[in-house]
């Protein structure tokens, strides 16, 4: 009988080690669902922006068409891959796809910024600016928003790792989580120091 009740008490306290243990994962899993979710705010401000800079410039680069219309195309894929990373946070795929995407629209906004430069009007009027800064801004937020979001991954990550957290991610099928880094190949682009000119 005492050998019964030894045994029984082993098992509550495994299966409260394993409750403990899984509600902790859950915990970490959710903290970088809503780090994600801070990055899905910021990127939807993002987007809700690119028109209205879009729309400043237009009657002032009427011969840039080129450029306006890949800003565009390049925001149209920007939400496409936040949709998908949206349903699925940390998934690999996702996180390559949005990236990606986010690379691209960086690429565009950098043209058109770089095209209004060279237009004094353009540069000179309100909305213009208004909508840069809040541009910037928003920039700002996203990066702190992603920074939040890797930390998050990262530190679910460690715990679906370490022993014993990592038998009972196994058993209940805790996935890694992958961070949102920045592509390859705009690595180079980032690193480099922008160039001031007076």
């Amino acid at each position: 009988m005492l050998i019964l009740l030894i045994l029984l008490a082993i098992l509550v306290v495994l299966a409260l080690a394993v409750v403990a243990i899984h509600n902790g994962l859950v915990t970490a899993r959710n903290g970088y669902r809503n780090a994600f979710a801070q990055i899905d705010v910021q990127l939807q401000r993002r987007f809700d922006l690119i028109p209205n800079l879009v729309e400043t410039a237009k009657g002032y680069l009427q011969h840039e068409r080129a450029t306006l219309d890949a800003v565009v195309a390049a925001r149209a894929a920007a939400q496409s891959g936040l949709a998908a990373a949206k349903s699925h946070p940390g998934d690999p795929e996702a996180m390559a796809r949005l990236a990606a995407a986010q690379g691209e629209l960086n690429a565009g906004l950098g043209r058109l910024l770089a095209v209004a430069e060279a237009y004094p009007d353009l540069k000179a009027n309100q909305n213009m600016m208004q909508l840069t800064e809040e541009l910037t801004s928003t920039e700002n937020k996203v990066a702190f928003a992603r920074q939040a979001f890797n930390d998050a991954v990262m530190a679910y990550n460690n715990r679906r790792e370490v022993f014993p957290s990592s038998l009972v991610a196994g058993m209940f099928d805790f996935v890694p989580a992958v961070q949102l880094a920045i592509p390859a190949d705009r690595l180079e682009a980032v690193r480099e120091a922008p160039k001031v000119q007076f």
